[in-house]
C-alpha cells in the first residue's frame, strides 16, 4: 500500500449545509496545519485525538471559508492512520476549493473506497465488515440498513469464525499427531471427524440459505402488477408507492408502457412495475405493451395478479391465472367495495395466496404487506445471525462446502488422513478468503472498486 496521504470530499457532491474533506495518512495533520488556522492559534499537531478546533482555511493568505477541523490520531481512527476532517460550508465551489488547497499542500486524491481499504489493510475491520460499509451507504430500506450495520459490527465474521475454529483445530490436531508420533497425542478418530464435518456442513448450509433473502432485503424484489385492463392495477401502484405514479382512468388500456417505482412494503423493498392490461387487442401500440407485460411476468420475482371483484371472470383472467400459477404470485382481488361478481373460488383453487383489497380506500393493505413478507422470506428474517451479502461471499462459502464434502467423502472411502487434511485445508483457505485473512490483491481491489470516492 502506498504511504501517501490521501484526501477526498466525503459528503455528497452538491449544495448542502456542510461539506467534509477527509484526509488520511502519516502527514494528514501536518498537511492540514499548512492550510488551517484555528481561532485559538493552536496548531492541529498540538491537539489530541478525538478533538476539534474552529478556524478557517486560507488560500494565498486570504480567508477562504470558516472550518471545523477534527483530529483523529492513529491507530484510533477509521483508517487506522492519522485522519483530519475539515468541515466547511457545503457549497460545490467551496468544498472543491478546500480539497484543491489540501492537495496543493501535499495530499493526493483518494481512489474509490481507499479510506475503507486502508481500514481493512490496517486491521480495523475484516473484508466482510468492509463490504458492509458500501451496503450501509446503498441501503434502500430499514431492514437493509439493519443487516448492513450488523455485518459491519461483525455478525457474519462471528458466524464464520465458529466454523473456521473447528476446522483449524481439527487440522492442527492432524498435523501434531502426524508430525510428532513419539508424543502421546490422541489419534483422531473417524467418528470425531465425521461429527466435525457434519456440524460444519450444517452451519455452512444454514449460512448459504441466508443469501437469497439477503439479496431481497438489499436489492429489493422485482415485482410486476399484472391483470386485464381496468382492474385497478394503477390504483394499486399508487397505493403502494404513496403517490400518484400511474395515471388512473375508467378507460381500459390507459397504461401502455411499463411504469416503474421502488417502494417499501413492510420490511421488503419492491422494484415495482405497473404493466399494460393483459388482453387480446388489435391496437398495435397497446399490443407491444401487452407483450412486454407478459415477458416481465415470466422473469420477475413476484407477481401481484389483480382481479376485479365487480366483474365476472373471463378468458383474459383465466389466461393470466394459467401464466402465473407456477410463479411466486399473490392474487389481489380488488374493488371489494363493489358488489361481488367474481368467481373467487376459481382463483383461490389455482393461486395459493389470495387477498382481498380495495386499492381505492386502502382496505386490505396490511394483509397484502404480510403476504409479501411471507413470499419474500423476510417474515422471520434475522440479520443479527449474520447473512451472506454478495456473490463473492457466497462463492467462498460454496467452495468451502465443496472442499469439506470432499474431505468427508475421502474419509469415508478409506483414503489416507493426508488426503483428508488437504481438503480440510482447502476449506479453511476459502473461509479465510471470505474474511480477507488470506486474499489476493486482485480480489481486494475488486471489492473496493465498487465504493464511492471519499469512503
Amino acid at each position: 500500500m502506498s504511504n501517501s496521504t490521501i484526501c477526498a470530499i466525503s459528503t455528497a457532491q452538491g449544495e448542502g449545509g456542510i461539506g467534509v474533506i477527509r484526509v488520511s495518512g502519516d502527514e494528514a495533520i501536518n498537511i492540514c496545519d499548512k492550510v488551517f488556522e484555528s481561532v485559538s492559534g493552536k496548531a492541529l499537531s498540538e491537539m489530541k485525538g478525538y478533538s476539534a478546533a474552529f478556524g478557517c482555511v486560507k488560500k494565498d493568505g486570504e480567508k477562504l471559508d470558516e472550518v471545523i477541523a477534527s483530529v483523529f490520531r492513529k491507530p484510533h481512527s477509521y483508517t487506522g492512520e492519522n485522519v483530519v476532517e475539515l468541515s466547511c460550508h457545503g457549497g460545490i465551489f467551496i468544498t472543491r476549493e478546500v480539497l484543491r488547497i489540501v492537495m496543493e499542500a501535499g495530499a493526493v486524491p483518494a481512489q474509490a473506497g481507499e479510506f475503507t481499504k486502508r481500514a481493512f489493510i490496517n486491521g480495523k475491520m475484516d473484508l466482510t465488515e468492509a463490504e458492509a460499509v458500501i451496503d450501509i451507504i446503498s441501503a434502500k430500506g430499514k431492514s437493509a440498513v439493519r443487516a448492513a450495520m450488523l455485518a459491519k459490527d461483525g455478525a457474519l465474521w462471528r458466524r464464520i469464525e465458529i466454523i473456521k475454529n473447528k476446522l483449524v483445530s481439527t487440522a492442527a490436531h492432524f498435523s501434531a499427531w502426524a508430525d510428532y508420533p513419539e508424543e502421546d497425542i490422541e489419534e483422531v478418530s473417524e467418528e470425531h471427524l465425521n461429527n466435525v464435518f457434519d456440524e460444519c456442513l450444517f452451519d455452512i448450509k444454514k449460512l448459504l440459505s441466508t443469501y437469497d433473502v439477503g439479496q431481497v432485503v438489499k436489492e429489493g424484489l422485482d415485482t410486476v402488477i399484472a391483470g386485464k385492463p381496468n382492474t385497478g392495477k394503477s390504483t394499486l401502484m399508487n397505493l403502494l408507492s404513496g403517490h400518484n405514479r400511474s395515471i388512473v382512468t375508467d378507460i381500459p388500456g390507459t397504461t401502455r408502457d411499463i411504469i416503474e417505482e421502488t417502494v417499501s412494503v413492510g420490511d421488503v423493498i419492491l422494484r415495482l412495475s405497473d404493466t399494460a392490461g393483459m388482453r387480446d387487442t388489435e391496437d398495435k401500440v397497446e399490443k407491444i405493451g401487452v407483450d412486454i407485460a407478459k415477458s416481465r411476468v415470466k422473469n420477475c420475482g413476484l407477481v401481484l395478479a389483480v382481479f376485479d371483484n365487480g366483474r365476472e371472470i373471463d378468458e383474459d383472467d383465466r389466461r393470466l391465472i394459467q401464466s402465473v400459477k407456477e410463479a411466486p404470485v399473490i392474487a389481489v382481488i380488488n374493488k371489494t367495495d363493489l358488489e361481488k361478481k367474481l368467481d373467487t373460488d376459481y382463483i383461490e383453487k389455482n393461486i395459493k395466496r389470495t387477498i382481498k383489497i380495495s386499492a381505492k380506500s386502502g382496505d386490505g393493505l396490511e394483509q397484502l404487506k404480510e403476504e409479501i413478507e411471507k413470499i419474500a422470506g423476510t417474515e422471520k428474517f434475522n440479520p443479527s445471525e449474520g447473512i451472506l451479502a454478495n456473490e463473492r461471499q457466497r462463492n467462498a462459502v460454496l467452495n468451502a462446502e465443496k472442499a469439506l464434502t470432499e474431505a468427508k467423502n475421502a474419509l469415508n472411502s478409506g483414503m489416507t488422513f493426508d488426503a483428508v487434511t488437504v481438503s480440510i485445508e482447502e476449506a479453511i483457505e476459502n473461509i479465510l478468503e471470505l474474511t480477507g485473512e488470506r486474499v489476493s490483491e486482485v480480489v481486494v481491489d475488486n471489492v473496493f472498486h465498487n465504493f464511492c470516492v471519499g469512503k
